[in-house]
């Protein structure tokens, strides 16, 4: 790659994409193509093909992706499975057809089976059952993963993919209806707070950003206390509680969004699909920070951040999801690349982030 070279960005709006085009510009990219969803859609394979055909980029990033938490996951399932193989299909071929240098596909940890050894390594993809709350979504990733692989053993294509654990950062989505875990909890302690401390000034500045299930700042009282209260955020009797969903026990890996766009454009700079998919022998290389935490802990360290002081307990009878997701990333730190944002010091930033945005 160089400065000038024509670079596509799939999903640039996007907490992950965003990240990667942030890190790009610091380094002095600056030919860019991006287009938002109204302007391509990218699961119409005409469409993107001739977006392709006319733009003939040099580069491509495929961070464009339908995601969401468990919840979301597990109720729009055919869609997650519908749109992301549509997206990731149509980029993927049209990079072929273009003559593209080289792609970068992004997938997910989820890939990996529900019970696979801890840490979770390359090699353990399709070795088992994966997570049934998820296993639309990681259908489709993996579907994309043997995809580039693929047209590299075939076609000789320059595909590589990579597989991020859990990220947070700037631009996350906050929605209660579809969000990951740690943006989740985020909001559930900020509301919290504020509904703790009496400052509807900020709930309803809150929910004019985000409104969720459409109510927003000027919906009347009693429908923000409802709304607060099926999410597990109330005030009773005095005394405001959060409800999380699960036991708490599950432990995750997160990663800073920060971190993993500079290993995806250290792997884009320096790694080739010969090297991964010959010399080393796998088919995607793990992305992450090699240390995990139980969701209880991350709860509390987004507690302290937020200064929630009320009462936070936890509902069984939801799902907890895989009981354990910490990728090995053995292979990331011999390639020479290892993540440096800790993690306490990355939720306190989104927060701020949060409360700015």
């Amino acid at each position: 790659m160089n400065k000038n070279s024509r670079i596509y960005i799939a999903g640039h709006q996007g907490m992950v994409g965003s990240a990667i085009l942030r890190n790009l510009r610091g380094k002095g990219y600056e030919n860019f193509i991006l287009r938002e969803l109204s302007e391509l859609d990218l699961a119409r394979q005409e469409e993107t093909e001739r977006f392709f055909m006319q733009e003939r980029p040099d580069y491509v990033i495929d961070a464009a992706a339908k995601v969401g938490g468990i919840v979301a996951n597990n109720t729009y399932r055919a869609q997650f499975i519908y749109e992301n193989l549509m997206i990731q299909n149509n980029i993927i071929h049209a990079s072929y057809l273009a003559g593209v240098k080289k792609l970068l596909f992004l997938g997910s940890s989820c890939i990996y089976p529900r019970l696979a050894p801890q840490p979770l390594k390359e090699e353990y993809l399709l070795t088992g059952e994966l997570e049934p709350t998820n296993e639309p979504y990681a259908i489709a990733k993996i579907a994309g993963i043997k995809m580039c692989e693929s047209y590299f053993r075939q076609y000789g294509c320059n595909f590589i993919s990579v597989m991020p654990t859990n990220l947070y950062g700037p631009n996350d989505n906050f929605n209660l209806e579809t969000s990951h875990v740690l943006p989740a909890l985020i909001r559930k302690f900020h509301l919290g707070k504020c509904l703790d401390k009496g400052d509807w000034k900020a709930i309803r500045e809150d929910l004019d950003k985000r409104p969720i299930e459409g109510i927003d700042g000027r919906a009347p009282e009693g429908d923000i206390f409802a709304i607060l209260k099926k999410y597990g955020i109330s005030r009773e009797a005095g005394k405001t509680s959060v409800i999380l969903w699960g036991t708490g026990q599950p432990l995750r890996e997160f990663m800073h969004v920060d971190d993993m766009a500079a290993a995806c454009m250290f792997i884009m700079e320096n790694i080739d699909a010969g090297r991964i998919y010959r010399e080393i022998g796998v088919s995607h290389i793990n992305i992450g920070v090699g240390e995990d935490i139980s969701i209880a802990g991350i709860a509390d360290i987004v507690k302290t951040v937020a200064s929630f002081m009320g009462v936070s307990t936890w509902d069984s009878g939801k799902p907890d999801g895989t009981p354990r997701k910490l990728m090995d990333v053995k292979l990331l730190n011999s390639l020479g690349f290892k993540a440096n944002i800790e993690l306490k010091q990355g939720i306190a930033d989104v927060y701020k982030n949060y409360l700015q945005s």
